[in-house]
C-alpha cells in the first residue's frame, strides 16, 4: 500500500516555483508601494504650494483693500501703499489715474455735462508670500490682482 506523501510526488521533483511566485509577488507589492508614496508627496507638494498661493492671494486683496480705504486719490501722481504685512509677506499697492469723462446732464445728452466728472483709476496690488524670507525656496507664490473704480467729482483738471 502506497503512503499518501507518494501520491503527491516526491520532494526531489519540485522545483521552487512556489518561491519563484513569492518573489515575484513581493516586487509588484513593492513597485505600488513606491509608487503610491511617490503620487502622496506630490499631491502633498500639489497642496502645499496652494495653499502658498492663497496666501499670496489674501495678501494681494489685503493690499487693495488697503488702498481704496485710504481715499489717497489723485490725477497728477501715481499713489503707493504698502499696507502692513505678516511676516513672511511683501505687499506693494499703486493706484493709478486713468482717465476723466464728463457725467451727462438730466438729459443724457453726449458732449455736455453737468459739471460732474467721473475719475477712473486703476489700483494694482502685489503681494509675495516667502516661506523663508530672505531667501528663494520653491514653496513661495506671488499673486497680483487689479480693480479698476471710478470717483465722481466736481468738473476741474485735477482730483
Amino acid at each position: 500500500m502506497k503512503s499518501n506523501y507518494q501520491s503527491f510526488g516526491k520532494r526531489e521533483h519540485q522545483q521552487g516555483a512556489v518561491l519563484i511566485v513569492g518573489l515575484l509577488l513581493l516586487v509588484v507589492i513593492t513597485i505600488l508601494a513606491v509608487s503610491g508614496m511617490n503620487t502622496a508627496t506630490t499631491e502633498l507638494a500639489m497642496a502645499r504650494n496652494n495653499q502658498t498661493y492663497e496666501n499670496a492671494f489674501q495678501a494681494a486683496e489685503t493690499g487693495l483693500e488697503n488702498a481704496l480705504s485710504q481715499g489717497l486719490f489723485n490725477t497728477n501722481a501715481v499713489i503707493s501703499v504698502t499696507p502692513p504685512t505678516g511676516t513672511n509677506e511683501e505687499v506693494a499697492a499703486t493706484i493709478n489715474f486713468e482717465d476723466s469723462t464728463l457725467v451727462p446732464d438730466r438729459a443724457f445728452s453726449l458732449g455736455s455735462g453737468s459739471g460732474i466728472s467721473a475719475y477712473h483709476f486703476i489700483a494694482t496690488s502685489q503681494a509675495a508670500y516667502r516661506f523663508k524670507p530672505g531667501s528663494t525656496t520653491d514653496r513661495d507664490a506671488t499673486a497680483v490682482h487689479t480693480q479698476a473704480f471710478y470717483v465722481v467729482g466736481p468738473e476741474s483738471p485735477t482730483l
